[in-house]
């Protein structure tokens, strides 16, 4: 990730929950984006395939309530830190046997955003006072997410 990305991805974790990442959770932040990302896509494709349909549609993906709270979130949040742009081109389109449809195309950075906030936020579930996650709370983090996502 270039230097300025990862200045804004500190920036977003510090107006997302107060917290101080550093360059080193970069690499799991990524990991974490590509698997939630890739995880949704194949729920979207079975809801496409399901529809007999060959594109998958933005509907087809499964946004909860509460993503789609923190998708609003990360929009009000992204007007300061315009974070959006650096998604769009790290946002990972894995190969699915279907093609996704423009506008799902155009929403994945703002639901990348989204699940960015969702992450964010589980920090401070776990701590409130937390400040600098170490590698024991990314791992609890990351597997939360896992068992809600």
């Amino acid at each position: 990730m270039p230097v300025l990305a990862i200045h804004r991805f500190e920036h977003f974790f510090r107006a997302a929950a107060s917290l101080d990442v550093d360059k080193s959770d970069v690499k799991r932040y990524d990991d974490f984006v590509d698997e939630k990302v890739y995880d949704l896509l194949l729920i979207a494709q079975a809801r496409a395939k399901a529809d007999g349909r060959d594109i998958v549609a933005p509907h087809d993906i499964p946004v909860t309530k509460g993503l789609q709270e923190r998708i609003h979130e990360f929009r009000r949040l992204d007007e300061d830190i315009e974070l959006r742009p650096i998604l769009e081109t790290i946002t990972a389109r894995p190969p699915l046997d279907l093609a996704l449809g423009d506008e799902t195309e155009r929403r994945l950075p703002d639901i990348v955003g989204g699940l960015s906030v969702a992450l964010a936020r589980t920090f401070k579930v776990m701590d409130p006072r937390l400040k600098n996650p170490q590698t024991d709370d990314w791992d609890r983090a990351l597997r939360i997410c896992d068992l809600l996502l």
